[in-house]
């Protein structure tokens, strides 16, 4: 069996993975460098490939990718092809990243960083806190359901939504499914979003919903971009409705003209919240990989499967 690692991989990582398929011959690339042959003769790879080069991966059995969501991949990968993310990796690093920008928005801490660049000593006024917060996270998958853990422990009230119905956890005060979002924005200090792209979420919050929002409500949006209308998101924020802090944007690149770029209460980072730039991000997906690799090679079904038809991770078998 050919294993191809299209990821980082340091030699502690590929010591796990060669130990769940001792038997497998593997190779380690930059997917920036892979050809077509790589792709070929691997019937199995592990770490998001381009995208362009899957026709060419006629052998491909098992395509596991390093990134938690399958955009651009459910429809390209041939439905043979067994298809998995890494759902499950990611938690940690975003919703800490999350935490920290809601932190920084509530406590006017971007207003005292522009004023220390200007070396201007000044009051910038009352803030907020977390604790009795009215929290609402949509997408309550790993990474929005730790946003929403580490929130309930910060004191928060905490309301969720998920896709479908399911149990509620321990840290959410209340659950809702999608259908219900428009009615719970208003009450809300703070709105998170942690959503795939398409699928209904392009642009959730549009003009209509960021009219319900709270006056100072926190925005932050580390699932895709599309979820938000950027135009409409930077006339609520150019007048003082809401504050946002996002890791994603449409379109992404944000133009560098944009005006959202200049607004004093908008916190944008390059989408990189995730990726790997946390040293345990890499080592989780390469526990998710190591154990796929063992039900691979066992045949038993594997986790974190990717449903072609709606492009969301199965629930079922999930890391």
């Amino acid at each position: 069996m050919n294993i191809l690692v299209a990821m980082p991989a340091s030699p502690e990582h590929l010591e796990k993975l060669k130990a769940a398929a001792p038997e497998a011959a593997f190779t380690v690339k930059d997917p920036s460098t892979l050809t077509e042959a790589d792709v070929k003769a691997s019937e199995v790879i592990i770490g998001n490939i381009p995208v362009g080069l899957i026709p060419a991966a006629s052998g491909l059995k098992w395509l596991q990718l390093n990134s938690s969501g399958a955009d651009g991949y459910s429809s390209a990968v041939p439905s043979s092809v067994h298809l998995t993310v890494a759902s499950g990796a990611y938690g940690l690093a975003i919703s800490e990243h999350m935490i920290a920008m809601m932190l920084m928005l509530m406590k006017r801490l971007h207003q005292y960083r522009d004023n220390q660049h200007s070396s201007l000593w000044r009051d910038e006024g009352s803030v907020t806190s977390v604790e009795d917060a009215v929290v609402l996270t949509i997408g309550l998958g790993n990474i929005g359901g730790e946003f929403a853990r580490k929130c309930k422990a910060l004191g928060a009230y905490t309301i969720g939504v998920c896709r479908t119905e399911h149990e509620k956890p321990d840290y959410i005060d209340e659950l809702y499914t999608s259908e219900r979002i428009h009615e719970l924005l208003p009450r809300a200090d703070v709105i998170a979003l942690a959503v795939p792209g398409g699928n209904g979420t392009t642009k959730l919050i549009n003009k209509d919903a960021l009219s319900t929002f709270k006056h100072g409500a926190v925005i932050l949006n580390v699932g895709r971009g599309s979820a938000i209308d950027t135009d409409a998101l930077a006339d609520a924020v150019e007048h003082g409705k809401v504050l946002c802090g996002i890791d994603v944007t449409d379109p992404e690149p944000l133009p560098r003209e944009h005006r959202l770029w200049r607004l004093e209460n908008a916190l944008i980072t390059p989408h990189i919240s995730g990726w790997f730039h946390l040293k345990q991000t890499l080592d989780r997906i390469v526990d998710i990989s190591a154990e796929n690799l063992k039900l691979y090679i066992s045949g038993q079904p594997l986790m974190n499967t990717v449903n072609r038809s709606t492009g969301y991770r199965n629930m079922e078998n999930r890391y």
